[in-house]
Order: C-alpha cells, then sequence, then structure tokens
C-alpha cells in the first residue's frame, strides 16, 4: 500500500507541473482533473471518504465541467480588422 501511496503522489507533483507548465489552456484543465482525481484517491488511501467523495464531485466533475463551459464559450474568434488610429504612431 505504501508503494501505491508512493506512486500516486509522484504522478500526483508530474500532474501538477503539467497543469501549471501547460501552454495549451485545454491540456491544463484536464491535468487538473486528473489532479483533482488523484487527490481524491490520496484522500481514500488516508481514510478520508468524506472529503474524497466531495473533491472528486466538486473538483473532478463541477470545476473541470465549468472550465471546459467558459473555454468552449470564450475561444478566440478571427476579429474585424481595425482601422489605424493616426494618433497612434506617437
Amino acid at each position: 500500500m505504501e508503494a501505491f501511496f508512493a506512486f500516486v503522489c509522484v504522478f500526483l507533483a508530474l500532474t501538477a507541473l503539467v497543469a501549471s507548465e501547460a501552454s495549451d489552456i485545454l491540456s491544463a484543465v484536464i491535468s487538473l482533473s486528473v489532479f483533482g482525481v488523484l487527490m481524491a484517491m490520496v484522500f481514500v488511501i488516508l481514510q478520508a471518504p468524506d472529503v474524497a467523495l466531495t473533491q472528486a464531485v466538486i473538483n473532478s466533475g463541477l470545476v473541470t465541467s465549468f472550465f471546459l463551459v467558459a473555454y468552449s464559450q470564450t475561444q478566440k474568434k478571427s476579429l474585424p480588422k481595425q482601422e489605424k488610429d493616426p494618433g497612434d504612431d506617437i
């Protein structure tokens, strides 16, 4: 069990690093969701099932869903070209 806990902790650190260093928002959201699932596993190993259930439902479920909806609603769209203002050259 200790080896599994060590594996989960190492993988937890790696997913945190990926989430913080990701250049793409979508990959950061996915790695954050994986981080939440791994945290829920840590709480189960530490015999805190109520905290694990809350972590799994809130972080891995709702927060990830909100991030994905926000991402889909705010994707960059092509903006029309704006005329250059002569005062911008100053």
